[in-house]
């Protein structure tokens, strides 16, 4: 074969690979997506404009951001999941201090991308009385932007040995997890101050969360 058939063998093969992959694209578009680090996620500033978001608690019930502005400030949490023992921990220390938090007219609540079906789970584990939500969709994670895509060894760990079951857990299979944040809203739908940080194992302390309801 002279020098010209093998490059236009060559071609035709770079064409006819190029082909292949268009049309499995095209057959299955579910394919791999470039889902972020857990340190590219920023977070909502204070003083940011917070989005008005629905979501369904334990009791399948519908709650309003905007409906629980109006009777004080709101401290949401956001936390991976019931299988999550720092949240839990978390969790249950907020519990103990639920009344310190309440005397200031605030509202507390968590969410979580597991379904509705897990919340009470998350409330048998930490005797949780405030309100827990489902974030469907990552909807609420988007917008505050605190959601991201753990790595494959930390997703292995998870499921394995957690028994965290993302895939089965949450509203669709991409594993995607929220930083467990905390941001505390005043009643003009604005931050007043966060506690952020991608190290799952820091999470906002009680005193934190006072200091910055007695401002309002």
């Amino acid at each position: 074969m002279n020098i010209s058939r093998l490059i236009a063998s060559k071609s035709i093969s770079k064409i006819l690979f190029v082909g292949f992959i268009i049309q499995i694209i095209l057959i299955n578009p579910t394919m791999p997506q470039n889902y972020r680090k857990a340190k590219e996620a920023k977070g909502l500033q204070p003083g940011a404009k917070v989005p008005m978001f629905h979501a369904k608690d334990m009791q399948g019930n519908n709650f309003s951001l905007h409906e629980a502005l109006e009777h004080g400030p709101v401290v949401i949490i956001f936390y991976r999941g019931h299988w999550c023992p720092v949240c839990n921990k978390h969790l249950q220390t907020l519990q103990d201090s639920l009344d310190v938090i309440q005397q200031y007219g605030a509202t507390l609540v968590a969410v979580s991308p597991e379904q509705v079906r897990l919340l009470g789970e998350t409330a048998e584990k930490t005797g949780a009385e405030f309100t827990l939500l489902f974030d469907e969709d990552y909807l609420i994670a988007e917008a505050f932007d605190v959601q991201f895509r753990p790595d494959s060894m930390q997703r292995v760990m998870y499921n394995t040995v957690l028994g965290a079951n993302l895939k089965k857990a949450h509203s669709d299979d991409s594993q995607q997890l929220p930083i467990p944040a905390t941001y505390v809203i005043g009643q003009d739908g604005k931050i007043a101050w966060r506690h952020f940080d991608p190290d799952y194992k820091k999470r906002s302390s009680v005193n934190d969360i006072v200091e910055a309801l007695e401002k309002f």
